[in-house]
């Protein structure tokens, strides 16, 4: 990279694009660069850094509705929340330790441009389900918005589905409206001790399947569990299958009562409160376990998308073959996957397995040579992959934004 564009405002921002389509130079759309090693890497000439569009320009509690600029830390919005007993419901993670970045480095826009939602998403949603409006640049140079404050205010075509998950490569972010939520009043959470893999994920999709309204359902295996922080997880000695109630006191407490009765049967149970439960689900959310400084940052790391039925064999299947452990979230059918080195990251045993369960597969951590040589994102269908082109098209027909980001010539 040859050069930085930094603007200051939303005009400033359209005119950087405006000039890198007038010069037909491809840019790297960056906020604050902690998720920057997700996707493939880029060979741009010029970074446009979003940093400075960044702070709260509206928040209405009662009306559970927050806009921001895309370079506002994420932490910024969750002590802004926090203060008003909120939250962001679909519980984005922090992905800066397992970059090899900082931890709360991360930016609102980032959150969006990337789609990242954390545990709780099995009840609340994707990040996609709570964006409600956007003012952004596309690729041609052009300012446009979508959306408002409400949800009924979105008509049309909904352009902050099609913004969120796309990395940057149809348009920049410059302002962004969200919905928010009251935090819970209690979080208890139900650990069923010393399951294997299968067994686990058969406990969670029956716990999915139950009227107790869950809101978190992960499986760490023994040696994962080992390097919790919680003492009552780091000391068990075994396997730790969580289960997470949300939700009035009363209510937690009954549905926490069954849950213990329901995994009764499959071995030893125990109980978390209200601090040790943040904690843990920190944990499973910026899935830490696999932190760079961890396990190394040459480990190359996986995210599988699958049929929880059919997650503990597609990870087995693999860890067999690649020295690999597992951490099991969304009932099973989240799997990340932290495997032994190699040269391909072991891109043809994954996509076999997880094509063999039903999924798709992104890999997150790996060598900038590895993410260049081998499917960063899940190999598209051709009849997708035409649709993602003339998408492409239609904001950034110069490819000028985070060109080859997430497929190639895309």
């Amino acid at each position: 990279m040859s050069g930085l564009l930094k603007p200051a405002d939303a005009e400033q921002a359209r005119e950087a694009i405006a000039w890198a389509v007038a010069e037909e130079t491809p840019v790297e759309i960056r906020g604050r660069g902690s998720k920057a090693s997700l996707g493939r890497p880029q060979q741009t000439d010029y970074q446009i850094d979003l940093s400075g569009l960044s702070g709260i320009s509206l928040y209405e509690p009662d009306e559970l509705v927050m806009s921001a600029g895309p370079g506002t830390p994420l932490a910024e919005i969750e002590a802004a929340l926090a203060e008003h007993n909120q939250e962001l419901a679909f519980e984005p993670a922090d992905y800066g330790p397992l970059l090899g970045v900082a931890a709360e480095a991360g930016s609102i826009g980032g959150v969006f441009a990337c789609n990242l939602a954390g545990p709780r998403r099995i009840k609340a949603g994707a990040a996609r389900d709570h964006f409600l409006g956007v003012h952004g640049v596309s690729g041609r140079g052009e300012a446009f918005k979508s959306g408002g404050r409400v949800v009924k205010n979105v008509t049309g075509y909904d352009l902050c589905k099609l913004m969120t998950g796309s990395y940057g490569t149809l348009a920049a972010m410059t302002d962004l409206t969200f919905k928010v939520l009251p935090l819970p009043e209690k979080t208890r959470t139900v650990l069923a001790l010393g399951l294997q893999d299968e067994a686990a994920v058969a406990l969670m999709c029956e716990a999915a399947g139950s009227p107790h309204e869950v809101s978190g359902l992960a499986h760490l295996p023994g040696p994962v569990a080992a390097r919790s922080g919680v003492s009552y997880v780091a000391g068990a000695g075994t396997s730790v299958t969580a289960i997470r109630v949300e939700g009035p006191g009363p209510s937690v407490e009954y549905r926490c009562d069954a849950l213990k009765q329901m995994a009764s049967g499959k071995g030893a149970v125990e109980e978390l409160h209200s601090h040790n439960s943040a904690a843990l689900w920190r944990e499973i959310r910026d899935v830490t376990a696999f932190a760079a400084d961890a396990v190394g940052s040459e480990r190359p790391l996986w995210r599988l998308s699958v049929t929880p039925t059919n997650g503990a064999e597609a990870a087995k299947k693999i860890q067999d073959q690649a020295e690999g452990e597992a951490v099991f979230d969304w009932a099973g059918g989240l799997i990340w996957l932290s495997l032994a080195a190699a040269d391909d990251a072991h891109a043809d045993l994954v996509r076999g397995a997880v094509a063999a369960a039903g999924g798709h597969a992104t890999l997150v951590r790996a060598a900038d040579a590895v993410r260049a040589a081998v499917s960063v994102f899940q190999p598209q269908p051709a009849a997708l992959a035409a649709l993602s082109a003339r998408v492409k098209d239609s904001f950034d027909p110069r490819r000028i934004l985070n060109p080859g980001r997430m497929y190639p010539g895309v």
